[in-house]
């Protein structure tokens, strides 16, 4: 499958970010990382990616003060957001669709559940 849609993925977490693009790669996406939540401004500013993966706990900015941020640009507002995290805890979900998320995935990741969520935001 090659469809050259674009992902922004957000970890602190070398691992994670790892894993992630690794599986999206061989899915045929072209995929960025950030390390951080400001690396990930940074990198917004000139970049639009289709679909935003982002974790909730990073060290200089959490996941729900990034999306606050990346919802206020207007080329970017539009574009999914989804958390991929560790925290299973029904506040921090409630916190991420107040904010505009489109969805929340946990970590570990289930690659079955990364699909169904490309299905969704990122139609063919």
């Amino acid at each position: 499958m090659s469809n050259h849609k674009q992902i922004l993925i957000v970890d602190d977490e070398p691992v994670w970010l790892r894993v992630l693009t690794q599986l999206l790669q061989t899915k045929g996406y072209i995929v960025r990382e950030a390390a951080s939540g400001a690396d990930a401004l940074s990198t917004l500013q000139s970049y639009e990616p289709d679909l935003i993966l982002l974790d909730v706990r990073m060290p200089d900015m959490n996941g729900f003060d990034l999306l606050e941020h990346i919802k206020k640009l207007p080329r970017l507002a539009s574009k999914p957001v989804v958390f991929v995290s560790a925290m299973d805890d029904f506040h921090a979900k409630k916190v991420a669709r107040e904010l505009g998320a489109a969805d929340y995935i946990l970590k570990p990741i289930d690659e079955q559940e990364v699909n169904d969520v490309l299905e969704k935001y990122l139609p063919k």
